[in-house]
């Protein structure tokens, strides 16, 4: 930025402000002589500020006026071995500051000695202490009219808090601690004022998984009940929200979290470390979130990103290269309105992308706006201002394309990183933003549209911090509210530059922390999988929503500085599709004999899933056709559907031309012929009829009738004798052989034994090749599978 010329771009202040500044000039002029004569207008200074250390936990009002009395508190602790006496703490006003790099200067020495101090209020608006001990914190305030800081014309001021004393080895008042930080002045309206855009992000971490219970309600699973804890009262998330239903802010939110919350109103669960489930029990505190959202949204601009809130940056640098990443951006926008819209009954703006810390070069711009977006929020650090301004301008660029670069005020949008959990960090974090806001505005008297883009999940603390600063601001008489999509349209400043950085200007600190390509690729596999997987479903939405849903999730910018959590979430998508997909699958088959000339095999389908299957073929090939043909041909195919819970038996015909052994492989495939889970491969031993054989089976035939006529003889004989008992004696007996021969049903017995011996089972056969064969149609649902 320019911000090193601002002080030349300044213009002169209307006639109320000249008056004032003049009066001032008059009054002190009197004082001047005396002060240049006095050796106590720089006070003595202890050599090391580690002395006494000042802590300002307190500034109130932020943003004084005319007849405010300013309030300051905080606490002072003796960091040295020897007590110091005599102390007090007292207030310095510094010089103003009048451009923003030099209140920058003065925030990185805010508790120097080295440099100016300033003079000190004094008189009865001090703190006094007989004595500090070491290492013990004592508390101070001070309450000081605002006329007795004499302050000079509208700006931003240097305040410092001091502490003055002596100890034993330094017999003598001087400053031992000091703690600067910012007063902003500005008592009377604006004659122009900026107008200015606050985002305020609703922006969570992944919280829920691709799994879904079996039952109609498809109850989803959460990683984790660390979402509970954020909207439960006292939670980030509550706080986000309660803090922000009083403020003039657009707020962003990723509809993720909206449809997170949404399912834990419903019955859903909690995974387990060893995947077992439990169940979760704040479906109240989710509803009354979502109901104090509604609220607090109904008359404010919401600015909803891409589903999961997707790392654009990322996408650009490693995912275009692998084929359908960007459609996966699409889906995660198409998506928006109908999570949105449903659940908080607001319609939202959907034409803004967000690349993380507002960072961009050429291919981010390209990949942000490839899913409809036509403005980039981006940040002034990263397009940064080329041209010489001697002010900043405002938000809009149009950067091509039709495409707008919104870009936000770097100083205001990174006020509020640090760690500002201890009280006197989130004043001076207050006072800088507010200091950087009024300099901002007092560059010109030309009105413009600045836009505030803090980061994307601040923590508690930070939320707190900047609803103060922000409230703080809009009391202000310096600053006009407007939401983001007026920024945005706001006419742009024809001298501010346009030009996008380049690939190799992306910061290397947020390039290291992108998904990797190889996060991409596993991306891509587990689509691929999904897609052959719910093409053969009867209701397909039952996996391609979680799963598409959780696809977008592991794209997510949350993910960044989080590799082992990503690492694991995307495995366990995939892992979870892959135990889903070998629910239907082939039962696995023993070795088979085949005795005769042609047979039906039957294979087993299992569908272990709660809905149906359809779409598959089951493919039944013989690796050797020549000796074993699958109806009539080396393979053939049979259309497949299972009920849920179910397996089917499919049976194919076979025809044997060779006796041998043939392995024969049976294979799933959806429709369009991509191979459905794992073959199953098993033997089958052809033992084909032989013409001797049939040769001894007739003869015993033969046999077995002509043992049946001799039994029928012997018995006539035998009625013939008895009836001549009675007649002569000499009536002749039957002289024919014994009778109970071996009959042919014992050689037929030893025959069978001899061609039985195998333990393999046989398939029916008909001996015949002009025989019709079994009926290989489906049978029936089948016997039902308990998962």
């Amino acid at each position: 930025m320019a911000e090193a010329a601002d002080f030349q771009g300044m213009t002169p202040s209307p006639a109320r402000r000249w008056l004032r500044r003049t009066g001032a000039l008059l009054a002190g002029a009197p004082l001047l002589a005396g002060l240049l004569q006095l050796s106590a207008a720089t006070p003595a200074r202890a050599a090391s500020s580690d002395a006494v250390s000042v802590s300002l936990d307190s500034l109130s009002p932020s943003v004084p006026s005319d007849g405010d009395t300013l309030t300051v508190s905080g606490t002072v602790t003796n960091n040295g071995k020897q007590s110091v006496t005599g102390a007090h703490v007292g207030l310095r006003v510094g010089p103003e500051l009048t451009i923003r790099s030099a209140i920058d200067s003065a925030a990185d020495r805010s508790d120097s000695l080295q440099t100016s101090l300033g003079s000190e209020v004094g008189g009865k608006y001090v703190a006094k202490f007989a004595k500090l001990p070491p290492h013990v914190a004592q508390h101070f305030s001070i309450s000081v009219p605002v006329d007795k800081l004499d302050l000079g014309e509208d700006g931003v001021y240097e305040l410092g808090v001091s502490l003055s004393g002596q100890t034993s080895a330094q017999p003598w008042e001087q400053v031992l601690g000091i703690q600067r930080t910012f007063l902003p002045w500005q008592p009377d309206e604006a004659d122009t004022k900026t107008k200015t855009t606050f985002l305020w992000p609703l922006i969570s971490t992944v919280h829920m998984t691709a799994r879904t219970g079996a039952g109609e309600q498809q109850t989803p699973v959460f990683l984790n009940d660390d979402l509970a804890r954020d909207i439960a009262p006292g939670g980030r998330l509550a706080q986000m929200l309660a803090l922000g239903k009083d403020l003039d802010v657009t707020w962003v939110i990723d509809p993720d979290l909206l449809a997170s919350v949404d399912a834990m109103t419903r019955s859903y669960r909690i995974q387990g470390d060893d995947h077992t489930t439990t169940a979760g029990t704040h479906q109240a505190v989710a509803k009354q979130w979502l109901a104090d959202l509604q609220k607090a949204v109904a008359d404010k601009e919401v600015v909803a990103l891409p589903f999961a809130d997707p790392d654009l940056a990322s996408l650009a640098h490693n995912g275009t290269s692998v084929t359908g990443s960007l459609s996966h951006l699409k889906d995660a926008t198409d998506v928006v309105t109908n999570t949105v819209e449903p659940i908080l009954h607001v319609k939202p703006t959907t034409d803004f992308a967000w690349p993380v810390s507002g960072a961009v070069d050429p291919s981010i711009i390209k990949v942000a706006t490839s899913a409809g977006a036509d403005k980039v929020i981006a940040r002034s650090d990263s397009l940064q201002e080329t041209g010489g301004l001697t002010y900043t301008p405002s938000a809009a660029r149009p950067i091509g394309g039709g495409t707008t670069a919104v870009v936000a005020d770097s100083r205001l949008s990174r006020a509020f990183e640090g760690d500002l959990t201890k009280a006197d960090s989130a004043t001076l974090a207050v006072q800088e933003f507010l200091a950087q806001s009024l300099a901002l505005n007092v560059q010109t008297d030309k009105q413009r549209n600045i836009v505030v883009a803090p980061q994307r999940m601040p923590s508690s603390s930070q939320a707190q911090a900047m609803a103060q600063a922000i409230g703080a601001l809009q009391e202000g008489n310096w600053v006009q509210t407007q939401d983001l999509t007026a920024a945005a349209k706001a006419k742009p400043d024809p001298s501010a530059t346009t030009r996008i950085p380049s690939t190799s200007a992306y910061p290397s600190s947020l390039r290291k922390q992108e998904l990797p390509r190889s996060a991409f690729e596993q991306i891509a596999r587990t689509q691929d999988k999904l897609d052959n997987f719910q093409v053969i479903l009867t209701d397909e939405s039952r996996v391609a929503t979680p799963f598409g849903r959780a696809i977008n999730r592991a794209m997510s910018a949350s993910w960044r500085g989080r590799t082992v959590e990503a690492v694991g979430f995307r495995a366990g998508v995939e892992a979870w599709l892959d135990e889903l997909t070998d629910q239907v699958k082939l039962i696995d088959k023993s070795p088979t004999k085949l005795s005769g000339r042609s047979a039906t095999i039957p294979v087993t389908v299992q569908n272990n899933l709660v809905q149906g299957v359809d779409h598959l073929v089951l493919r039944l090939t013989s690796t050797n056709p020549t000796r074993l043909k699958i109806g009539g041909e080396a393979y053939q195919e049979q259309r497949v559907a299972v009920s849920g819970g179910h397996s089917q038996s499919v049976k194919f015909t076979t025809s044997a031309n060779a006796n041998g052994q043939a392995t024969v492989i049976a294979q799933l495939y959806t429709e369009d012929g991509q191979e459905y889970g794992t073959e199953v491969s098993f033997d089958v031993k052809v033992t084909e009829v032989t013409p001797t054989v049939m040769l001894v089976i007739g003869g015993g035939v033969l046999l077995l009738v002509l043992a049946g006529f001799r039994m029928y003889t012997q018995r006539k004989r035998a009625a013939a004798k008895e009836a001549e008992e009675d007649g002569p004696e000499e009536a002749g007996k039957d002289t024919d052989g014994p009778e109970n021969p071996e009959g042919p049903e014992d050689r037929l017995q030893e025959e069978s034994d001899a061609r039985s011996g195998a333990d393999d089972p046989e398939q029916p056969s008909d001996p015949t090749p002009d025989t019709a064969p079994e009926s290989a149609d489906p049978s029936g649902t089948g016997e039902r599978v308990d998962r």
